[in-house]
């Protein structure tokens, strides 16, 4: 696990501002360092030590130096991929996944990329035709932007390593704000940084001659097989258990995030590591860890966990959003970036529970929307109808007044595309044109944000469409980012074992009467993580990360703090200054529940501040 960066031009002085880039992202790669220049391209690499500890540095070269890499990941297939490579005649110089890649490449051409199972991004300049290649993990797991700017295309783990560069030119995405709004994440493929970009997940590129081009190599396929439960949940299980062996390889302690739910629990009981961690926020509500502790007394772990004040939370959000690099208002990203913290005192890798969600249909919001058994068994036999009888009722029930387990049975018959944008909706569209200047109001639509996924699946069932816009939205541009990024703030590796291509062709063959039904959600999975959990673990609600925003925004100190950012006189650039202290004050005085959208609000105003005001990295307040 590293972090790399790189840019290609023909100027001077490439080796002071490659350092340069290198040291914003030492965070990633703490343990060494390394470059490659030449007249054409910059390449730079942080080093976080897993395997190889002694000879795994990089770039690595090829045999005859023609290729050199430098790459950010884990290849959990490496060793198989290398057999064939050695005997094929190529030469290693190192033990390290890394090389793989780089011989790999050599051999089978482009192609290498869908030999590989892991997380990664990876660059490989071939010095004697002058064309860099590199690529993206299918879903995206480990994050790569680019830029062209200036006669120079730069590169990197990290946005915050392009604005050391001086060819870059750093302005505000204006587009941007107004899906975020709704998406509480950085929605489009363009950045918050105008004309910075993401490789998209999936998706490999070649840059040659000042011309990038950008090719998919993999994609969901959802292909239902026939079988029973019980052969489902012997499939899921081999499979979570291999996957789990998989994604423990290494030379340093790999340890476990633990939380209430089935996800990191059945991580943790497969694993069994000697360490595990939880986090929480004092009452009992919000606090996970009291649940983590029961379970690894059960199960014989060992477990350790924090308690996050509001004090903590206020004091570091700032440098949560620096090391985000966009605006993220999902409130897990505070309690994430303290788990990370307190693993990294004990272990160098963890292991935790993203993934299965999507993979096998753990949210609520696809369609489990009461708790009323009777309703939900009538809505599974209501399913059954024709598409055109389904979508039918769904309108009737839409435009009739709400009556019990109504959002369920809307839910459970209409077609994704009327109801479903992803695991997130803060504000309506029509709200953020309320608040937001009319600079910040042309962008994008949310339906044309979500009907670009939905198009591609159209003909599969509801709840599979729904998995796929999770896989191409929510999972890479939030739930990945804030993994990545929030461990790699504190110099650890998280892998996501639930989140893999193996698991994956497990996944898309189950039948979806096995994802969601009267009984629950992800049932399957829940069935195969019972066999080594509790009742009680396994069939648990999803919770989340609990944080109490709603708390915070009414205790007067924090309430203040937010106040004070909201007062400022760059806020009226993108809001309606009055109408957003006006939402902020009804929440404080208990007049509305806005927390989220007021939350998401503070959240860009915080990420503006550090990027676009203060220009640095935000000091931590001293206790």
């Amino acid at each position: 696990m590293c972090g790399i960066v790189g840019f290609v031009n023909t100027k001077e002085n490439k080796q002071e501002i490659i350092e340069n880039m290198m040291d914003t992202i030492i965070h990633r790669g703490p343990n060494s360092s390394g470059e490659f220049i030449d007249d054409q391209v910059a390449l730079g690499f942080r080093r976080l030590s897993i395997i190889d500890l002694a000879g795994g540095s990089q770039p690595i070269f090829n045999e005859d130096e023609t290729k050199v890499i430098i790459f950010n990941g884990e290849i959990y297939n490496f060793q198989e991929i290398k057999d064939d490579l050695l005997a094929k005649g190529h030469v290693f110089r190192t033990k390290a996944d890394t090389e793989v890649i780089l011989h790999g490449y050599e051999e089978y051409g482009v192609d290498i990329v869908k030999q590989l199972r892991g997380m990664f991004t990876f660059a490989i300049w071939d010095r004697e035709t002058k064309e860099l290649f590199g690529a993206r993990d299918h879903f995206g797991i480990k994050p790569f932007y680019f830029a062209e700017m200036n006669d120079t295309f730069m590169f990197g783990s990290e946005i915050k390593s392009f604005l050391v560069h001086p060819d870059f030119n750093k302005a505000l995405n204006k587009k941007a704000l107004k899906p975020y709004m709704t998406f509480q994440y950085s929605a489009l493929e363009e950045t918050f940084f105008k004309d910075v970009y993401r490789i998209p997940e999936g998706h490999y590129y070649t840059y040659k001659n000042n011309k990038l081009t950008i090719e998919k190599y993999w994609d969901a396929d959802f292909q239902e097989k026939e079988m029973t439960l019980e052969e489902t949940v012997d499939m899921i299980d081999e499979a979570v258990k291999e996957s789990v062996a998989a994604h423990s390889i290494g030379e340093v302690k790999v340890g476990a995030f633990l939380s209430s739910g089935v996800d990191s629990s059945y991580v943790a009981s497969v694993l069994r590591p000697d360490n595990t961690f939880s986090i929480g926020f004092g009452d009992k509500s919000y606090n996970e860890s009291h649940e983590a502790k029961r379970l690894t007394d059960k199960i014989g772990l060992n477990n350790t966990s924090k308690v996050v004040t509001g004090d903590e939370a206020f004091d570091y959000f700032p440098t949560i959003q620096y090391y985000l690099d966009e605006p993220d208002s999902n409130p897990s990203c505070v309690p994430l970036y303290f788990l990370a913290q307190m693993a990294s005192e004990d272990v160098t890798v963890v292991l935790s529970g993203e993934g299965a969600d999507e993979l096998f249909a753990g949210y609520q919001n696809y369609g489990f929307n009461t708790r009323s058994r009777p309703v939900r068994v009538f809505a599974e036999a209501l399913k059954k109808l024709p598409k055109k009888a389904r979508y039918s009722i769904a309108r009737t029930i839409k435009k009739a007044p709400n009556f019990k387990g109504s959002m369920h049975l809307y839910t459970s018959l209409a077609p994704a595309e009327d109801f479903f944008i992803g695991q997130a909706n803060v504000f309506e569209e029509q709200e953020a044109d309320q608040l937001l200047q009319p600079n910040y109001r042309q962008s994008e639509s949310v339906k044309a944000i979500v009907d670009r996924q939905y198009k591609k699946v159209k003909d599969l069932s509801e709840v599979k469409k729904m998995q796929y816009l999770d896989l191409h939205q929510w999972m890479p541009k939030d739930i990945l980012l804030k993994a990545d990024k929030l461990s790699m703030a504190h110099s650890i590796e998280l892998r996501v074992p639930l989140l893999d291509i193996r698991m994956m062709e497990v996944a898309e063959q189950v039948p979806t009467k096995y994802l969601l039904n009267e009984e629950n959600t992800k049932f399957a999975f829940r069935k195969a993580a019972n066999r080594h959990l509790p009742d009680e673990w396994a069939d648990r609600e999803k919770l989340g990360f609990p944080v109490p925003i709603k708390d915070w925004l009414r205790t007067d100190k924090y309430y203040q703090q937010v106040r004070a950012i909201f007062s400022q006189e760059f806020v009226t650039e993108f809001f309606d200054q009055a109408k957003i202290l006006q939402m902020l004050d009804g929440n404080f005085n208990n007049e509305n529940d806005d927390r989220r959208k007021i939350w998401t609000i503070f959240t860009f105003l915080t990420w503006y501040k550090i990027f676009f005001i203060d220009e640095a990295k935000p000091v931590i307040p001293q206790s």
